[in-house]
């Protein structure tokens, strides 16, 4: 069975090409670890399901407080972060876009000297056009 979803714009290459780089602005500032651009790709009640995490957070809000946490107790900071296996599929005013991901983080015990970790893992992110920007909803990572 197919579903046909009604779109206002004809121009699905242009759809993808902008959520593309919506997503590779958004991958970009977390692989630099740009906290504030990184969180403002999301809209403000995006939700947040990662295989590392024990609850589903239900706001950038949440995520950040989180994020902030590690910082704080184990000198949390992105290196790098690589994309591959892309893909975006457009429906309509929403997106979803699917790749792999190769993350470097460093973390920073108490006086210990700092530990590099390079993941590999898959992701999906779920993009909606507001206001004629993709903006991410949710974000689900899970390991390889």
């Amino acid at each position: 069975m197919t579903t046909n979803i009604v779109t206002d714009r004809t121009d699905r290459g242009a759809d993808e090409a902008e959520v593309f780089a919506a997503a590779d602005s958004l991958i970009a500032a977390f692989g630099h670890h740009d906290v504030e651009k990184y969180f403002a790709a999301f809209i403000p009640d995006a939700s947040f399901l990662f295989y590392t995490h024990p609850e589903r957070l239900e706001s950038v809000q949440e995520y950040r407080d989180v994020w902030q946490q590690w910082e704080r107790e184990s000198g949390f900071r992105v290196l790098d972060c690589r994309s591959s296996n892309r893909r975006v599929d457009v429906y309509g005013t929403s997106a979803v876009f699917t790749h792999d991901v190769l993350t470097t983080v460093e973390n920073t015990d108490e006086g210990s000297e700092p530990v590099q970790t390079v993941t590999s893992e898959r992701e999906t992110i779920v993009f909606a056009r507001i206001d004629s920007r993709w903006l991410a909803v949710h974000e689900h990572l899970s390991g390889r």
